[in-house]
């Protein structure tokens, strides 16, 4: 989980770049050329959206009973062993439910699951809040997420719906299969 430490009280806090999401393929971004302070550099004006995104579109490490025959595990490789105490393993187990149907009562678990992932935002004092509302249609063979997170004075700080497809776009092991 990205966190935002200062280096010291005189300087600026650490800013991790901003990931955008094509809901396939996750990437850096950069500023534009007329950017003011920093043209042309890591862009790194949406932390909370980014650390949102690393969160649910990180494939979370699964105990081998969740596992299909022949499935590999997938997860952050520093989860192994590189977890401090009190840490979770990083990202969600949504793309367990990628690898089936649309059965009924998929929406609950796709919600609990994105729950799970954005446990460490609740934990750093982020945000105080987590909604997150599956809605599965069936005719198209599509899951949205909606997730919506919350500040310390009850105020929307995100908000953002995340199409999970049922159709063959492994972006990273098949980028181009349709």
């Amino acid at each position: 989980m990205l966190k935002i430490i200062p280096v010291d009280d005189a300087e600026e806090p650490y800013r991790a770049p901003d990931l955008i999401f094509d809901g396939i393929a996750g990437d850096i971004t950069v500023n534009a050329i007329a950017h003011r302070s920093a043209p042309g550099d890591l862009k790194a004006e949406q932390g909370l959206a980014t650390q949102v995104l690393i969160c649910l579109m990180t494939d979370r490490r699964v105990e081998a009973s969740e596992l299909r025959d022949g499935d590999t595990n997938r997860g952050w490789v520093g989860d192994s062993f590189d977890l401090e105490n009190g840490e979770t393993d990083l990202g969600s187990r949504l793309w367990l439910l990628r690898r089936g149907r649309l059965f009924e009562g998929i929406e609950t678990v796709a919600e609990s699951y994105a729950r799970e992932a954005l446990q460490p935002l609740l934990r750093q004092g982020a945000v105080v809040r987590v909604d997150a509302t599956a809605t599965a249609d069936r005719s198209q063979n599509r899951l949205d997420l909606a997730v919506a997170l919350y500040g310390r004075e009850g105020a929307q700080v995100y908000n953002d719906t995340f199409a999970i497809l049922w159709r063959q776009i492994d972006g990273v092991e098949r980028p181009l299969a349709g």
